[in-house]
């Protein structure tokens, strides 16, 4: 057998393959060019295993060796550095350290994303960008408008906006006509984004998750496409852990501090965050919870307790293949979705 570990970079690849004992085989600095990756691997044998980084350019590196058969690893970046920390740190060195790690069997193991997932999944989190980019053109707008003592309400509408541009003068109409535009076009980019999410919505698993409370269709989708399979995951501990719903620690001698983490899938914190609000604001029950929790404890915790039960729910529906039980903390909650579209009856009808 032979191990293979590769710096990747945008242009170009270095390549350190060594064999059982450990011996270097061949080192090559290479173009990302296929016909060039394939010939060096054709090379050295077929029996290969190779392994890179979890940069963000993995994907048709992925696709081309899996093809080829030869095994790819994706390596966590975070959690790599903590066993592989180097004084001399360069692409020779990187690509021979992942190619000794992978021998002993000690790289930290990223998941990969099904490969048929990877390019809907991207599209959710490009919809994320685009509200960020809402919210900023709003906020811009918001402080246009107090640099002249005017107010712009929450929810305004196109002609409230008009009727405070005409106290302006003409460089600030200008400034807000453009930030305008730019909001029509993103509101429009996000509604033909998730437009084109709308012939999914069949699949059984979003179905199952559309009936959990403070989940519509574009959080069942974020949460569906994160995950990547609820079987990755052993035990409900794991999920909370992977959805950043449980604080890390920082303890030493007799210190004991808590600590947020950033170890996890930050998008699927958002949305079961995002759910809780969601939840609390339509549920008595769940506001109930909420409202118990947040007069013992801060608010924001109070939240995250809401979203990890949400989580938990989640959780047992997708492992279990089996419809929300209209339940929260074993209480039957009194209100009930709709079954209007694309909401079916039930996920098997």
């Amino acid at each position: 057998m032979y191990y293979s570990g590769i710096d990747l970079h945008k242009d170009m690849s270095f390549i350190t393959t060594i064999n059982d004992k450990g011996k270097i085989i061949a080192q090559k600095k290479l173009p990302n060019h296929t016909v060039h990756l394939l010939d060096y691997f054709d090379s050295i044998g077929h029996e290969h295993k190779a392994v890179v980084e979890s940069t963000a350019n993995w994907y048709w590196l992925s696709d081309l060796l899996n093809d080829h058969g030869i095994e790819l690893t994706l390596a966590h970046a975070k959690y790599l550095k903590a066993i592989s920390y180097a004084k001399v740190k360069t692409d020779k060195v990187d690509s021979q350290t992942l190619a000794n790690l992978l021998r002993m069997e000690l790289i930290p193991e990223a998941h990969q994303i099904s490969q048929d997932l990877r390019p809907v999944r991207d599209l959710m989190r490009a919809r994320l960008t685009l509200v960020k980019k809402h919210t900023s053109c709003l906020n811009s707008m918001h402080r246009l408008l107090g640099k002249y003592n005017l107010i712009m309400p929450t929810h305004s509408k196109s002609e409230v906006v008009n009727s405070l541009k005409q106290k302006l003068g003409p460089e600030p109409q200008l400034q807000l006509t453009i930030l305008q535009d730019q909001l029509k076009l993103i509101k429009t980019q996000i509604h033909d984004l998730e437009k084109s999410l709308h012939p999914m919505i069949p699949n059984r698993d979003i179905q199952r998750l559309l009936w959990i409370p403070g989940i519509g269709i574009t959080l069942a989708f974020t949460i569906y496409l994160e995950v990547d399979g609820i079987d990755r995951f052993p035990s409900i501990n794991r999920f909370y852990s992977y959805c950043r719903l449980v604080p890390g620690a920082s303890n030493s001698n007799r210190v004991n501090k808590h600590k947020s983490s950033k170890d996890g899938n930050k998008y699927l914190k958002m949305a079961f965050m995002e759910a809780s609000v969601r939840a609390t604001q339509h549920y008595k029950e769940i506001r109930s919870y909420y409202q118990s929790k947040a007069r013992k404890k801060h608010k924001n915790i109070a939240r995250a307790l809401v979203a990890q039960e949400l989580a938990k729910i989640c959780y047992h529906v997708l492992s279990k293949k089996t419809d929300f039980d209209h339940t929260f903390k074993g209480k039957n909650l009194s209100r009930h979705k709709t079954m209007k579209w694309p909401r079916l009856s039930s996920p098997d009808a």
